[in-house]
């Protein structure tokens, strides 16, 4: 017997217990199959705490349920959520009276012997405390909602601060390229006249622009973190509610007076006199008023927290698809950002070589400036001036001529060439942008 496994099962929307006894190994969903068929809960709407509001994972046997050692085992309970409904309002099967003192309550002023009558008050009894034991019960099944409405509620502040860091970070890179990109487009615009020009990249930079304002977009989460908010405002008040706290006293009381009037009816002698059961049944009375009370802000409470609850499931998703956002809207900026600084090294890229080829023609042209203006051209001992015959040339100056004609069409042909290239290079960069 000590060896079985029992688990004990409190429906929250019913208020009725189930207990299974658990087969060797078996799997969670196993044991959930077997509560739908006890509940009716689907085992898809189940949600099943732990007192200290972890729910169980499928993945773990059955066996979780149970706890270690011997001391408790009967009562350790499991709360059981139907996560289809939010509110909580009954109808709840109470705890049924025994045929005594069902018999006492019809007419309390009825007459039994002290012997009878004390089997009937112990009967009565048990009927309180098991009350303010089943008040006790739902409690714990209260409190388990509300540590898991506070796992749920940390693990959205988490995903909040993420979407806000994000947020905070996707901001600071927008402005930067805003910023970089107006800087580059007046540069660009300031050296067009004299300098390099492509209507495609400078198309192209300003779609960026554009597609950068529309990433802007993502950034704005105002209206998540609103609602984030408005909904940590609402725990906060649940948690001060003074319904959130234990409020079985009245209960408790009672069941003090029902042990007392108990305690005095047994130290009467067991003689031939008769008594009524007025007291006792006062106490029955009030017990199940009380309970009915407790009860009803219980569940109201209840409700107000799987509502909670459910705000919370409902915005994990549109937290996620705002991250997603995010980091999809930076990844473009960050991407625009490095094509656009490649390109403008491909326009410094051109620039230095136009620069190059220019030197390098100016200093070709400033050579053959610098080269006698007809070195087959004679001059005379006495100046400059060529000797009127020097207009018929002798064979050394016609190889001269030669020469000369060869090395100037060898710089044209360098020339023409570099030329090329620089046109080759600027079709390039335009087919880039």
């Amino acid at each position: 017997v000590l060896f079985l496994q029992i688990v004990h099962i409190l429906n929250m929307t019913s208020a009725k217990i189930v207990s299974f006894l658990l087969h060797p190994e078996e799997s969670l969903h196993s044991l959930q199959i077997r509560i739908e068929c006890e509940t009716g809960i689907s085992t898809g709407n189940q949600e099943l705490l732990l007192e200290t509001g972890i729910c169980l994972d499928p993945r773990k046997p059955a066996s979780q349920c149970v706890i270690d050692g011997v001391r408790g085992w009967d009562s350790y309970m499991v709360y059981l959520f139907d996560k289809s409904k939010t509110v909580y309002d009954g109808p709840f099967a109470s705890r049924s009276l025994s045929d005594c003192v069902n018999y006492i309550v019809q007419d309390s002023k009825i007459q039994l012997p002290i012997p009878q009558l004390r089997k009937v008050w112990a009967e009565a009894v048990h009927y309180v405390i098991g009350l303010k034991e089943d008040y006790s019960r739902l409690f714990q099944g209260q409190r388990a909602a509300m540590l898991s409405l506070l796992r749920y509620n940390a693990n959205l502040i988490k995903m909040k601060n993420n979407m806000v860091s994000a947020s905070q970070q996707l901001k600071a890179k927008l402005e930067f390229f805003h910023q970089s990109i107006r800087l580059d487009l007046e540069r660009y615009s300031d050296q067009m006249a004299y300098g390099i020009s492509s209507e495609k990249m400078l198309k192209a930079w300003k779609e960026m622009e554009e597609k950068a304002s529309q990433c802007s977009q993502a950034e704005d989460i105002g209206y998540l973190d609103e609602q984030i908010m408005a909904l940590h405002t609402e725990i906060v008040e649940l948690q001060k509610s003074p319904y959130a706290r234990r409020q079985g006293e009245v209960m408790e009381s009672l069941e003090q007076k029902a042990i007392d009037l108990y305690k005095q009816l047994k130290t009467r002698p067991p003689d031939h006199a008769y008594s009524d059961s007025t007291d006792m049944v006062k106490i029955i009375v009030q017990t199940v008023q009380s309970q009915d009370r407790v009860l009803k802000e219980l569940f109201g409470h209840l409700s107000k927290l799987l509502g909670c609850k459910q705000k919370i499931i409902d915005l994990l998703p549109k937290i996620e698809v705002a991250l997603n956002n995010i980091k999809e809207s930076d990844n473009s900026v960050m991407q625009m950002q490095g094509k656009r600084q490649r390109e403008i090294w491909h326009l410094l890229k051109i620039a230095c070589t136009q620069s190059s080829s220019r030197s390098l023609v100016s200093s070709s042209l400033e050579g053959t400036a610098s080269t006698p203006a007809a070195p087959w051209l004679p001059q005379s001992s006495s100046g400059n001036v060529p000797h009127p015959l020097s207009s018929m040339a002798s064979p050394e100056d016609g190889e001269n001529f030669v020469h000369v004609i060869e090395e100037n069409l060898n710089y044209l042909e360098l020339f023409s060439s570099i030329l090329q290239e620089v046109r080759q290079e600027q079709n390039n960069s335009m087919m880039v942008s």
